[in-house]
């Protein structure tokens, strides 16, 4: 039924006619910008059909163009000026190291912060950069704003235009506010421990799960850490006009910064998802090697402790070695053989370091399950480093995190004494009980530690005397692999062994014992 024009309101009339003529200009300028790009020979038809298919269109088309633009004209020219000044939103920073200034703070014990520093200084040429100068600075706290304080940010700031210097590493982790405080002080790039050492692994990463596990721990340190409006753009006030808000109010609902936060969160979760699937293959490897009762030796410790040196050493195997820190990221199993002929595996794993991050911890924690599944850790430990104690502590405490692991036999190998003192080595091995000292690099000591292998090992604990015939060359070989043999000879029906074994393979030789 159609309402009586004459009892229409006269102001919803006159709106209705203003709306109809909007909407009736709008069409017709929309046809002749049609028409007149359709007579444009230089664009072919359907390009102008898609490109007027809308007005939102084209302003999200416009606004992709700008932003397009915006970030070329962010790309920097090596040494020409500091990505502070031209990149303003930490996802777009890359940890570039060149040219760069070392700070820490200690609250009393210098000795242990200027090790730490070097140390410091150690991870930033292993990331490719130049360490000019460092700083120390004594305090009880760190500084909320700056992190070293105003007057100590200032002499920094002029330590970096004196040095000509683009970047500033700091020695701990800082809050978002603190590097964003240290940075409007010293007018370059600020970079913490964290960041540091995540660019190293992202450097030195090799496999599938090496690169997807320093991803995430990257993903994780990353997403606290984006700049944006915080959470006044987030919200949509709707229609809601009793509480103040409405037309004027509406929010553009979700931001680029919540975009690449739930981006960021679907990253690291389908990430997740790729580790997880990636531990099957791992256990059935662990498995296959646990199928014959094969003892498993984990080499843990400090990072460029000589790990990797060790294992070549006593496995004859050909790991690449580096004097660097984390050279090796991805964990390395070769067989090795003891003084009496039992054979064992030897699992290189990443290298510890103090301050190590709990995003790489976390992401790395499917790696150190092969120390938890060792029959024996060998703790190796830098003797000529100036904290040596300091290093077993860092490593104990990591190893404690792994469920299982600290119920593992372990011994310690004092590496490198070649090049400490005999009284160090002295001091040392009162200070650590039980412990070996040797020299991978020049093989010093090595016999040591070979035997004590063999002794510390698991033992078969199943005394056997038993006949095998020949038809069963089998069982003979897994004899000799995973037993003890005391005696051997050769009858005309079969080989007689003397030794022992495991529980498993004491009940197949009974099976076919002829003696």
């Amino acid at each position: 039924m159609t309402e009586d024009p004459s009892k229409i309101d006269p102001d919803i009339k006159r709106a209705e006619d203003v709306v109809a003529r909007v909407l009736a200009r709008s069409k017709k300028r929309a046809e002749l910008a049609y028409a007149e790009s359709a007579q444009s020979p230089d664009i072919p038809l359907a390009e102008k059909a898609t490109s007027l298919q809308s007005t939102r269109g084209q302003k999200e088309n416009e606004a992709g163009a700008l932003e397009r633009e915006a970030r070329r004209g962010t790309r920097r020219v090596a040494s020409l000026s500091t990505e502070l000044e031209d990149v303003s939103e930490v996802e777009y920073r890359q940890v570039r190291l060149e040219r760069v200034v070392l700070v820490g703070i200690y609250e009393s014990d210098e000795d242990a912060a200027e090790n730490s520093l070097h140390e410091l200084a150690a991870l930033a040429e292993t990331a490719g950069s130049q360490v000019l100068d460092g700083v120390l600075q004594r305090r009880m706290a760190p500084d909320p704003a700056t992190y070293l304080g105003s007057g100590k940010a200032r002499e920094l700031a002029q330590i970096v235009a004196a040095d000509r210097a683009d970047t500033v590493i700091v020695d701990g982790e800082l809050a978002p506010s603190q590097r964003r405080g240290l940075e409007d002080v010293v007018k370059v790039k600020v970079v913490d421990r964290t960041a540091l050492i995540l660019d190293i692994f992202a450097q030195h990463a090799k496999s599938r799960e090496g690169k997807a596990q320093v991803e995430l721990a990257q993903l994780e340190y990353l997403l606290p850490r984006l700049r944006g409006w915080g959470e006044s753009m987030s919200r949509q006030a709707g229609g809601r006009v009793a509480g103040g808000e409405g037309i004027g109010s509406r929010g553009p609902g979700e931001t680029k910064i919540e975009l690449d936060r739930r981006r960021i969160r679907q990253r690291m979760s389908k990430l997740r998802r790729e580790i997880k699937a990636m531990k099957p293959s791992r256990d059935t490897q662990r498995q296959t090697r646990r199928a014959g009762q094969v003892p498993s030796v984990a080499i843990v410790g400090y990072t460029n402790a000589g790990k990797s040196t060790l294992l070549n050493k006593l496995a004859g195997a050909d790991v690449m070695v580096q004097d660097a820190l984390f050279a090796t990221l991805d964990p390395t199993v070769r067989q090795a053989e003891t003084p009496d002929n039992r054979i064992y595996t030897l699992v290189d794993t990443v290298g510890f370091v103090r301050n190590l991050p709990t995003q790489l911890v976390e992401a790395f924690r499917s790696t150190l399950e092969e120390v938890a599944e060792a029959d024996l850790i060998l703790h190796v430990v830098d003797a000529a480093h100036p904290d040596p104690i300091g290093q077993v502590r860092t490593v104990h405490e990591v190893i404690a995190d792994i469920e299982g692991a600290t119920n593992i036999p372990e011994l310690i190998v004092l590496n490198k004494s070649d090049l400490a003192s005999p009284e160090e080595i002295a001091i040392l091995r009162s200070q650590i009980p039980n412990s070996v000292a040797i020299s991978a690099a020049t093989g010093k000591g090595l016999d040591e530690l070979e035997e004590t292998i063999a002794a510390m090992l698991p033992r078969p604990a199943k005394p056997v005397d038993v006949v095998v015939p020949y038809e069963h060359g089998d069982l003979v070989h897994r004899f000799h692999e995973t037993g003890e043999i005391e005696f051997e000879e050769y009858l005309s029906t079969g080989t007689h062994l003397v030794g022992r074994v495991d529980a498993a393979l004491a009940h197949e030789l009974d099976d076919v014992d002829v003696s």
